[in-house]
């Protein structure tokens, strides 16, 4: 069956020729999938043109700075309380749009945004380590790989850019809480980030190919990304640290100054639509919390190692929090130094 997915106004904007018919997406890169937006744009008439960004500070940033031209943003959900409270994103109400009932429940009445008032569901992961087989058949359930490598690793570990889910992987490998403020554990936050970049070869996103063809062999990824990564070699393979790996969901958001508004909800409501879902899915290879999409999917998504959560593990992946504006400020000192 093919779902139309319009919003109201936009189906009365189509209907008068009004409709701007344009709509301009920032969201991470190599995260979309070119197919969602020609059925986006055939089913609608609404051009989309879309900007790729590498971490979610990169992205707050540009937006803060003003004249960015975009409408729609993907931030994680750690993020949301920040883009919220700084009066960056427009109150959409998209739990009162069509589609909004194919939400699954755990994602419908969440911390981040209750109720759902401003964003929707995009895709659901967590943030690991990959390390190619190859080269490496020790533990790989572990953040030593990049925090304290094997000697074997050493010079071919890239790690992503985004703060949040970096600090966290070093923060619950040595034994302290998420968003914890306690100094002592930040100092080894600190030093063993330091000390451990010297045998890193990069912090770079988007490395896919790299990673396929063995330019790199191990380092902090995401599970959709490392899924993609195998599929193109079979040596990949991604490890759930035990000392605690990283939880997330990206939302599709409305930005408070956003020029094609209807047409952004209609994107909003698009995307909840089950077979709409799948698509994003299908492409980054994340789950995406919209029932129903699951018949849609690929096969394989089904028990690919890198959706699947070990039973043996699954207590050691919290949900990364909103951190206090003051634990941020020093995590943003750590982060900096990490980048001299």
């Amino acid at each position: 069956m093919k779902h139309l997915t319009l919003t109201a106004s936009a189906l009365a904007l189509c209907a008068s020729g009004a409709m701007a018919q344009e709509l301009n997406i920032y969201n991470w890169g190599n995260y979309t999938n070119p197919d969602l937006i020609t059925k986006f744009e055939e089913e609608t008439g609404i051009k989309v043109t879309i900007t790729d960004y590498d971490s979610n500070d990169t992205a707050l940033a540009k937006v803060k700075a003003g004249g960015h031209g975009f409408d729609i943003v993907v931030p994680s959900h750690s993020y949301i309380p920040i883009w919220i409270g700084e009066g960056l994103l427009l109150e959409t109400r998209p739990d009162e749009m069509e589609n909004f009932s194919n939400v699954a429940d755990e994602w419908v009445d969440v911390s981040w945004d209750p109720g759902r008032h401003y964003t929707v569901p995009w895709q659901w992961g967590t943030t690991g380590v990959v390390v190619n087989t190859k080269y490496y058949d020790g533990d790989i359930n572990t953040s030593s790989i990049f925090l304290d490598p094997p000697e074997e690793l050493v010079g071919k570990i890239n790690v992503v850019p985004e703060m949040g889910d970096v600090m966290t992987l070093a923060i619950l490998y040595h034994g302290g809480e998420p968003c914890t403020g306690d100094k002592d554990v930040l100092r080894k936050v600190r030093d063993t980030l330091v000390d451990a970049k010297e045998k890193w070869l990069g912090m770079d996103y988007g490395n896919l190919e790299k990673f396929a063809k063995e330019d790199l062999w191990a380092g902090v990824n995401w599970n959709g990304s490392t899924f993609r990564m195998r599929l193109q070699n079979e040596n990949i393979a991604y490890g759930y640290p035990k000392e605690g790996f990283v939880l997330w969901m990206d939302s599709v958001a409305v930005l408070a100054d956003a020029q094609n508004v209807d047409e952004a909800k209609a994107f909003q409501n698009f995307v909840m639509d089950p077979e709409n879902a799948a698509l994003i899915s299908e492409f980054a290879r994340y789950a995406n919390g919209i029932n129903g999409s699951e018949p849609f999917m690929p096969a394989d998504m089904k028990t690919a190692p890198e959706i699947v959560i070990p039973d043996e593990l699954k207590a050691a992946g919290p949900f990364n929090e909103t951190c206090a504006p003051e634990v941020q400020e020093l995590y943003t000192r750590i982060w900096t130094d990490l980048q001299k």
